[in-house]
């Protein structure tokens, strides 16, 4: 069985992240400026993450990606996401809503929610039923709980991978 963990990073936190669930999973890490779609698609379980920009927007190498070449179905893939929950609090981690849909979009069953319990923000496009549809992360106002959140968060997952 195959893992990769992706991410797509400007500043360093969510390649930071990411490093850590790839070593704690014991999968590939891999930057999406560096594959394409039939890399992604040669793996039997992704774990995706991606920082937020703007109003909510992707980050910047994941908007350049080509989506349309992925085929997922029957993969099963987790999100995760960093964000600024207080300067941005009204599209707090909204990059990982849209990467979670397009992810779905190719056919991928989505695990790895977790309950907005404990997060302080206004809205967020990566909440679906009062939960975020992967790993919220905030290391810009909620760093001290990073790897805490990581940790608890590749224990509720690890059964899918």
């Amino acid at each position: 069985m195959s893992i990769a963990v992706v991410f797509g990073s400007a500043m360093g936190n969510t390649e930071g992240a990411a490093e850590k669930i790839a070593n704690q999973l014991g999968a590939d890490l891999l930057n999406i400026a560096d594959v394409d779609a039939d890399k992604l698609n040669s793996y039997d379980k992704l774990v995706c993450g991606t920082s937020t920009w703007g109003s909510g927007d992707l980050q910047d190498d994941w908007e350049a990606f080509d989506f349309s070449g992925l085929s997922l179905a029957g993969k099963t893939v987790a999100v995760f996401g960093m964000g600024d929950s207080s300067s941005y609090s009204d599209t707090y981690c909204g990059g990982m809503g849209k990467l979670a849909e397009a992810l779905k979009a190719a056919g991928a069953t989505l695990v790895g929610e977790v309950s907005t319990e404990g997060y302080d923000f206004e809205a967020s496009e990566a909440v679906v039923d009062d939960k975020f549809v992967g790993l919220a992360l905030d290391n810009d106002n909620q760093e001290d709980l990073t790897d805490t959140r990581i940790e608890n968060w590749i224990k509720q997952i690890k059964e899918h991978f």
